[in-house]
Parts: structure tokens; C-alpha cells; sequence
């Protein structure tokens, strides 16, 4: 049986929320491509992220359905993971490139660039009660990131994300890759509020990096 330690991602200040993340510490324990959609599969979670190399970072990352170059919260979950475990990483290693991490007080932080995010669309409603009232999944095909300004002035966001990929994982909970294509397409830091009750910090930099950031927690029956 293979060492499984499950996360919530991106809490909400009060602990709530969370996107729930499985990890594999000993990626070895599970080599083939197949074998690891398979357990993402069988988990249910949107993603599970397969530790390879903890001297170096490199990590996969798989959906129920297939494997990701990128996540965000698979990303800053793992992070987090190995700084309570003591061995804090600077930099994580997915297939896209290299990602630096940050930890600032209980907010673990990632880098990337929101051309490493895969397919998705962004799509503004008049209202953060117009985006609550949305089916899940909303008809059509495609990654939907289904957003409205709560306060626009401080850059406060309410959101929801459908993959529509045909998997188990009708809405997601909690997507860092989605909330970097957003911060990209705005151009400004956001505090992005999602699902059930979680919570995504984002940053911008001049060079195009965009940051997510959110608390973690050990996700215990």
C-alpha cells in the first residue's frame, strides 16, 4: 500500500475550506504514469503530487484523469508538508520549470508563470451572488473559472472552478493555477475567495512571475 498523507490546501483564515491534496512522499513507490492517474483516480481528489526527487524538488503531478505540468495548490501543499517535516524546500520541481517557494508566517507561497497554467477560461459575472447561483458544473465544455469582484477596490474575489474534463471532480475547490491565470489577465494582486470556503493570495511582479499563497492543513477525520 502506498504512503498517502492528505492535505487541505488554501484554507480559509478561520482554518475552514481547503482543497483536499494527496501526496506521495516516495514517488518510487509508484513509477509509471498510469499507475499514478490511477490512484489520483481512485482517490477522488483534483490532484495527487508524487514526490521524485526531495533533493532536488522534482515532482508529478496528476488529476484523475491525466498529469499536470503545473498546480498551484499540489504545490504549496507539498511545501508545506516538508517544511513540518523540517526540510523547508526553496524550490520545487514540476514538469513546467522551476518553481521557488516562500513561506511567510502560517502562508506557504509559490512561483510560476501563468504560461505554464494549462487550457482554461476565465469568465467575469455581474455579481458574487450571480457566481453562488451557478449549477455545478455550469452547461458547456472546457476548464471554467466562473469569478465576480466582491470588493474591487481591495481586490477581493468570489470564485468557482468546473473542469469539465469528464472525471470525478465536478467543482473544484480550490485552484492555484486558475487563481494565477486571473491575477495574469488583471494585472493586480487578488484575494480570491472559492468554493466552500477557502481561501488564494496572489502577487505580481514586474517580470511576469505571478506568486500564489494560501495556508495548508493536515486534513484529519
Amino acid at each position: 500500500m502506498t504512503e498517502l498523507d492528505v492535505l487541505r490546501v488554501f484554507c480559509g483564515p478561520d482554518g475552514a475550506g481547503g482543497n483536499a491534496l494527496g501526496v506521495v512522499r516516495d514517488g518510487a513507490a509508484l513509477p509509471g504514469a498510469a499507475e499514478r492517474t490511477a490512484l489520483a483516480a481512485e482517490l477522488g481528489f483534483s490532484e495527487t503530487v508524487f514526490l521524485d526527487d526531495a533533493a532536488r524538488g522534482a515532482v508529478d503531478i496528476h488529476t484523475p484523469s491525466g498529469r499536470l505540468p503545473f498546480g498551484g495548490h499540489p504545490l504549496v501543499g507539498l511545501a508545506w508538508l516538508l517544511r513540518s517535516l523540517g526540510r523547508p524546500p526553496r524550490t520545487l520541481r514540476p514538469a513546467a520549470g522551476e518553481v521557488e517557494v516562500r513561506f511567510e508566517g502560517d502562508v506557504t507561497w509559490v512561483r510560476g508563470r501563468p504560461e505554464w497554467v494549462t487550457a482554461r477560461t476565465t469568465r467575469q459575472h455581474a455579481s458574487a451572488a450571480e457566481v453562488d447561483a451557478l449549477p455545478a458544473p455550469p452547461p458547456g465544455e472546457g476548464w471554467l473559472y466562473a469569478w465576480a469582484w466582491q470588493d474591487e477596490a481591495a481586490g477581493v474575489v468570489r470564485a468557482r472552478a468546473f473542469p469539465r474534463r469528464g472525471d470525478s471532480v465536478v467543482e473544484d475547490e480550490a485552484t492555484g493555477a486558475a487563481a494565477m491565470l486571473l491575477t495574469h489577465e488583471r494585472g493586480r494582486p487578488l484575494d480570491i475567495r472559492q468554493g466552500a470556503g477557502s481561501q488564494i493570495l496572489t502577487r505580481t511582479y514586474p517580470d511576469g512571475i505571478i506568486a500564489v499563497g494560501g495556508r495548508v492543513r493536515p486534513d484529519t477525520p
